[in-house]
């Protein structure tokens, strides 16, 4: 199978630049024709491959995820139990569907992870695998590995289960009518049978997001930047900063209690991948310190780094400039497989608890093959030598993926920012700085919300971080997403 070029001469110039920078990290485009054959028979076979399973069709499963998702790897549904909660968590069953040593099982380890942009995603199996018959949607039973999850009063876990079954998704919701719902009192959706599953979710993620403040786990309080088709616009494309409503908050909180069962069971079992996070550095921790107190900020020497970022306050009027500085404080998270003797140190620091992924097969390469061992490991068995050495590759695989997938989220917003700006060569905009790296300022420009790194001229005067400045765009290149801006004295 050769790698297909999809770049479109006629296209947008936005759009070819999100081409070019497609082909410059080595992204595949379109599937070759015997990987679209080989799905569309699997696809066809989705009633047999069930053969075998349990039947949980009765579990009045949902979805939640962004609107018009049709890639759905998860459905969850929370019910009252004798020791506190029950969380039924369904995962799509991959395993179903791709053979191993297959066109669309070769096809996907070229690929490792969904490559996501504004303007098309490149998915990591066929859509008709993907978005169709193994994808959880609410419109037929659909094969999926199947955790039961029994937690105490407090939401720690007291006992698991892991089953291949049949479940039948009631319906497709939204983050924002999950939150709806529970904000307006159960309201929204009474009557439905899983109505009441949404508010316990709520309670459900209270309680572990409350274990994992006392575990030490910390998560930046980080907006992503975003890049979105928008038909309100001239240009067809707007930049935006979201952040995660509540109900997205309490959704991952399921998806990480999974995540770590998974971890939990291959170390028991001394074979697995694990997602690893080394624990931050005393000396980053140290300048960060000073980084802080630099910008106006309280850090009692006695307070560790987890506690202090918890504590901070979002209205601060450098929280922005100091969350930016805070992400060179932990290094990135990596697979890790392991056959025998587990990792040294086998903790995800950032959780405070050993991790796997596991619940986006339809998405990561690795999810299917961890869930693959689960079945297995919860069945008594074990893993045979091919399946110990695939589990060693796809963790190389998934490394390096998940590499070009960042590159290309980056490179579409500079891609976005240059297309923005292309006829503004010359204006000023007010910006926060938010670091000093040698010759050049980092800065978040608020309108529109770019963040870009401006030179300064020679000699001129210190930047202190938090300092309101003016920038001038001085270069623009929507090819390769460049910006050239100067700090103005």
């Amino acid at each position: 199978m050769t790698k297909r070029r999809c770049s479109n001469p006629e296209a947008p110039l936005i759009e070819r630049a999100f081409d070019r920078k497609r082909e410059e990290l080595g992204v595949r485009c379109g599937f070759p024709p015997e990987v679209e054959a080989a799905a569309r028979d699997a696809a066809g076979r989705s009633a047999a491959a069930a053969t075998g399973h349990a039947d949980r069709t009765g579990v009045p499963f949902v979805t939640i995820d962004p609107p018009g998702s049709r890639d759905l790897d998860q459905a969850l549904h929370i019910e009252r139990s004798d020791s506190g909660l029950r969380v039924w968590y369904a995962i799509a069953d991959v395993g179903c569907f791709v053979e191993r040593g297959g066109a669309v099982e070769r096809e996907a380890w070229l690929r490792g992870v969904t490559f996501y942009a504004p303007d098309r995603r490149e998915t990591l199996y066929p859509p008709a695998l993907s978005e169709g018959a193994a994808s959880l949607l609410p419109d037929d039973a659909r094969p999926a590995v199947v955790f039961r999850l029994d937690l105490d009063a407090r939401a720690e876990l007291v006992g698991s289960t892991v089953e291949r079954a049949v479940v039948h998704s009631r319906a497709q919701l939204t983050y924002a009518q999950a939150l709806e719902h529970v904000e307006g009192g159960g309201a929204k959706f009474t009557g439905e049978e899983w109505a009441d599953s949404l508010v316990l979710l709520k309670e459900f993620g209270e309680l572990r997001r409350a274990r994992e403040v006392e575990r030490g786990g910390v998560s930046l309080p980080i907006p992503s930047q975003h890049v979105e088709r928008s038909a309100a616009t001239r240009l067809g494309y707007e930049l935006e900063y979201e952040e995660p409503n509540a109900a997205e908050e309490w959704n991952a909180q399921v998806s990480l209690l999974t995540g770590h069962v998974a971890a939990l069971r291959m170390l028991a079992a001394r074979v697995g991948i694990l997602r690893l996070l080394p624990p931050v550095e005393k000396e980053r921790v140290h300048k960060f310190r000073h980084v802080a107190r630099a910008l106006g900020f309280r850090w009692p020497q006695e307070t560790g780094y987890a506690e202090f970022i918890r504590s901070l306050d979002p209205a601060h009027p450098n929280a922005t400039a100091l969350v930016w500085q805070a992400k060179r404080v932990m290094q990135g998270a990596d697979y890790a497989a392991f056959d025998g003797e587990p990792p040294a140190d086998p903790l995800h620091h950032a959780l405070a608890m050993p991790y796997a992924h596991v619940t986006a097969p339809l998405r990561r390469l690795a999810d299917r093959y961890v869930l693959d061992l689960l079945v297995r490991l919860e069945g008594g068995g074990q893993p045979d030598r091919p399946e110990r050495e695939t589990l060693g590759a796809v963790a190389e695989v998934m490394n390096a993926a998940e590499t070009r997938s960042a590159r290309l989220e980056r490179a579409v917003v500079d891609v976005a920012e240059a297309f923005l700006l292309r006829e503004r060569i010359g204006e000023r905009f007010p910006a926060t700085v938010l670091g000093i790296r040698g010759g050049r300022a980092e800065v978040q420009i608020e309108r529109p919300p770019v963040r870009v790194e401006a030179a300064r001229p020679e000699g001129a005067r210190f930047l202190n971080l938090g300092e309101r400045v003016e920038v001038r765009l001085a270069g623009v290149s929507v090819e390769e997403g460049k910006l050239e801006f100067v700090v103005e004295e």
